[in-house]
């Protein structure tokens, strides 16, 4: 395989993590926080 081709195989590998770890991020972001945690956060507001 050329350098040229290796050069454009590797960018398109690494521009495909990126919008996969972009992907991730924005999923995470958009998700509401578990009841779960908030209640968390209450019982330590409570202690302190």
């Amino acid at each position: 395989m050329n350098t040229r081709r290796k050069e454009r195989k590797r960018a398109a590998i690494e521009k495909q993590i990126d919008e996969n770890l972009r992907r991730v991020y924005e999923q995470e972001t958009t998700q509401q926080i578990p009841d779960r945690f908030l209640q968390l956060l209450d019982k330590l507001r409570e202690q302190e």
